[in-house]
């Protein structure tokens, strides 16, 4: 932007009126504002969708690890699905966030950028060239106006030093009176000070009041010729109020969901699954998976079997059962089908007295021989590869070979999990025992 002209240079600016000379510089800085506020308005946008992307990244990210807590955790049944339903709401919110993130840059930020290209031109030598334009305008529209009123500044000026001066000559000649001292030469002189003051006072007033009067009669011109580059000025800008409005109600559509049909989906499904929720339901299917509606292979008379050789201890028969559709009584009339959850508490009791337990001395079936050899028909089993995994929740050990750790400790997995639901693992401090498996995950 140019500075200010010759013409200018001088004249006292007694008020902040757009009319004062180079008060215009307002307008004009108005359209360099207006680029500004185009980047702005992009940077605000820019932001938000970064927002909006790190929100749904963040949604995805609770809804995956408070899926896996919830599966591994004990909660079951209609219960257990209607909370999950909450991380697939956060997967489908997060997918419309992402969707919202796209529209802002590809859409609303693209257009900010190509109005803004259009809307303003840049100068080799810097600048815009809407800036420039105004600025002429506005300078070629006030140059005759200023020019003038710096000759009424000039005049006034003059007029008031000529009052001054008439002023100090009347009180010199007043005072030279009552003098004694001073002859009438000096009188004279004072006197002829005194009327060529009063012939100046005269000329500067005439002067300064026909400056002033064609300064009044330019005056119509000039609000006529600033008015024309004022209006436009005014278009230019009321285009870009006039498209920034048209933006804001794009990004307010694009960030309202809740008129968008798979938004109102998502909830009117959650609510649904929450509602499937069946209390009674999830004590039947508990009572029949893991009460006493189970099944039970109860103690009977076992004659002695020379081929065998031995008894199998209890446990042993437990283990020989897998797999194997148990006869017994069902207490309940009804076995619920759903999919079994681990319960670390439950499944550790399922683990029967050792005075269950046969001799088993005499079995040449024994993992050893006499000769402390290993059995050759046990199966090879490779030591698993230990894991540094973290607790999910809180557990205090029930036995002494059990370990005991918070919610958050990290330790050593030694054993891969067993038949039934349990690791072996060494904490920190060196401990080692058995935990829950569905108690803890792996460190990533």
């Amino acid at each position: 932007m140019s500075g200010s002209y010759d013409d200018s240079v001088g004249v006292e600016v007694s008020s902040d009126s757009f009319w004062e000379v180079g008060n215009y510089k307002r307008t004009v800085k108005r359209i360099d504002d207006g680029h500004r506020l185009c980047n702005d308005l992009m940077n605000c946008i820019h932001e938000r969708a970064r927002i909006e992307k790190v929100y749904a990244q963040q949604l995805t990210e609770w809804a995956k690890r408070w899926k896996q807590l919830v599966e591994k955790g004990p909660q079951y049944g209609t219960v257990e699905r209607a909370w999950c339903a909450f991380m697939s709401e956060a997967e489908k919110v997060s997918e419309l966030h992402l969707e919202v993130k796209g529209s802002l840059m590809n859409e609303d930020f693209e257009k900010i950028k190509n109005w803004q290209k259009e809307a303003f031109h840049k100068q080799m030598m810097g600048g815009f060239k809407e800036t420039k334009e105004a600025e002429d305008g506005f300078r070629k529209a006030q140059k005759p106006w200023a020019k003038k009123l710096k000759e009424v500044e000039a005049a006034k000026k003059a007029y008031h030093a000529a009052c001054k001066e008439e002023k100090l000559a009347i009180s010199r000649e007043t005072n030279s009176k009552a003098d004694p001292a001073l002859n009438p030469e000096q009188l004279k002189k004072l006197q002829d000070k005194v009327e060529r003051s009063k012939q100046d006072v005269l000329k500067t007033k005439e002067k300064y009041e026909k400056s002033l009067k064609e300064l009044d009669n330019a005056t119509p011109q000039y609000m006529e010729n600033m008015e024309q580059v004022f209006e436009q000025c005014q278009q230019f800008e009321e285009k870009r109020l006039r498209f920034f409005r048209e933006v804001l109600l794009e990004v307010q559509k694009h960030l309202d969901l809740s008129n968008v049909a798979s938004y109102k989906n998502i909830y009117r499904e959650l609510e649904q699954n929450i509602k499937t929720a069946d209390a009674v339901e999830d004590l039947r299917w508990f009572r029949a998976n893991q009460g006493p509606g189970m099944s039970m292979n109860w103690p009977q008379f076992e004659e002695w079997s020379a081929d065998l050789n031995r008894t199998l201890s209890r446990r042993e028969k437990k283990k020989a059962s897998d797999g194997v559709t148990l006869t017994g009584i069902n207490q309940t009339g009804d076995q619920v089908s759903q999919p079994n959850k681990h319960s670390s508490s439950y499944e550790k009791n399922q683990s029967y007295p050792t005075d269950w337990s046969d001799e088993e001395s005499n079995n040449p079936f024994s993992s050893t021989d006499a000769n402390g050899d290993t059995n050759p028909f046990d199966e090879d089993t490779p030591p698993a590869m230990e894991v540094r995994v973290r607790a999910l929740y809180d557990y205090e050990g029930q036995e002494q070979d059990e370990l005991s750790f918070k919610a958050g400790d990290e330790l050593t997995k030694m054993e891969n999990e067993d038949e039934q639901g349990w690791c072996k693992g060494r904490l920190d401090n060196g401990q080692v025992g058995l935990y829950p498996a569905n108690y803890v995950e792996p460190i990533q």
